[in-house]
């Protein structure tokens, strides 16, 4: 394990106060490469995060991935002694991380006005639905909504089909991976400046920031992009083909070298060598035909046969992943992308490892996700307090 002081962001103090996906996501980035995370939790119930899918002993697996690295002090931010915490917290911070409904953080008096005048050099991430401005800014706004905004909904389904939903919350973990990148780069101004600044987070943005080509394509040529399925439209061949044992293998065959390779592993020499098909235009013109030939060529073979020939033929190709396919294999082992961390009641837990990986200092996993208010006591005496005040606190349930 990486020592906190040869982490790359040793002695940067941020504090959370998001809940659920993606503020606390890119809390998480910054604690698994050395921030210290003080991450404020409502008092008896936490983060709703603790309570999501499958739980262990009353709490969320996924918990133990989102929290990791993290201290937790619970408050409750109704209270204006709760309020006056957080802004002695963020005297002494870097950063401030907040995923509210635009409006929360002022009505506590808690807005960028507030808090910037207490720290100038504090940077505010602030991860909403819509922004803090825009009409659209107090509408409640989740990342499924998001992504139905951005025009990512409307290309994951099959032609005529439901869209559906891409399997897991990449709204909010696009918005939190920009938010990460905000503050890295306003660390980066400060040293110039010496102010801080707030970095303001749409997750409709977010997503609508990763979608290629399909604005300029409508304003050159008044084309809208349409679900496609598994196959990636205007580049040919890539797609999804069904094997004879009935599963499934992502083909790229796109480059125009490999798509010649692949056309002979196919025994189709014919189209491998056509003029037509030299470059990606032709092809998809063609489309139709070199996918019919791709899948009766897989729909003859099993998955591992498929693979076995594409990988000699140097074709970009891979079998679709379960879980329990991730688990098992060797290449996530050799690269610590299955980590095995010890709970605190003894248990061993698999988690996912840390990326990026930094050749000098990288992240590590330091500590295990905290209970509720499980640091409120060693935070708050940070700050000054004396036991007897934090006591006084707890028995008026302003803090826990």
């Amino acid at each position: 394990m990486t020592s906190p002081s040869q982490t790359p962001l040793h002695g940067l103090r941020v504090v959370e106060l998001g809940q659920l996906i993606a503020g606390p996501f890119a809390a998480k980035t910054l604690a698994d490469f050395g921030a210290d995370v003080v991450k404020i939790e409502t008092p008896k119930t936490g983060d709703p995060l603790r309570k999501w899918r499958l739980l262990k002993d009353g709490t969320s697996v996924w918990w133990q991935v989102q929290s990791r690295n993290k201290r937790s002090v619970a408050l409750d931010l109704k209270e204006k002694e709760a309020q006056d915490i957080v802004r002695q917290l963020v005297k002494d911070a870097d950063v401030l991380i907040e995923n509210f409904r635009p409006g929360a953080m002022e009505g506590w008096g808690l807005g960028p006005d507030d808090l910037l005048a207490i720290n100038p050099r504090l940077i505010m991430l602030r991860i909403s639905g819509y922004g803090q401005t825009g009409p659209y800014r107090d509408k409640p706004g989740f990342g499924v909504v998001a992504e139905a905004m951005s025009g990512l909904r409307h290309l994951t389904a099959e032609p005529g089909h439901v869209p559906v939903r891409v399997g897991v919350s990449i709204g909010d973990t696009l918005a939190s991976l920009h938010g990460v990148i905000g503050i890295l780069m306003a660390l980066h101004e400060r040293e110039k400046s010496g102010q801080g600044q707030v970095i303001d987070v749409a997750l409709y943005e977010a997503v609508f920031n990763c979608m290629e080509s399909l604005l300029p394509e409508y304003s050159a040529f008044g084309a809208v992009r349409e679900a496609a399925g598994s196959a990636l439209p205007g580049i040919a061949p890539s797609n999804a083909y069904r094997c004879g044992d009935d599963g499934y293998v992502l083909i790229a065959g796109n480059g125009d070298s490999i798509f010649k390779r692949l056309m002979h592993t196919l025994g189709r020499d014919d189209l491998g060598n056509d003029p037509e098909l030299t470059d990606n235009a032709g092809r998809v013109i063609r489309v139709a035909e070199i996918d019919a030939a791709v899948g009766a060529w897989t729909a003859q073979r099993t998955v591992t046969q498929v693979m076995e020939a594409l990988d000699k033929a140097a074709v970009p190709a891979g079998r679709i992943y379960t879980v329990a396919d991730i688990a098992a294999d060797p290449h996530y082992q050799a690269r610590g992308m299955i980590q095995q961390v010890q709970m605190d009641d003894g248990t061993s837990l698999a988690v996912p490892g840390i990326i990026p990986k930094l050749s000098r200092t990288p992240g590590s996993h330091r500590r295990n996700a905290p209970t509720i208010g499980q640091d409120t006591d060693a935070v708050l005496g940070e700050m000054g307090l004396t036991p007897t005040q934090i006591q006084a606190l707890k028995d008026k349930g302003i803090v826990a």
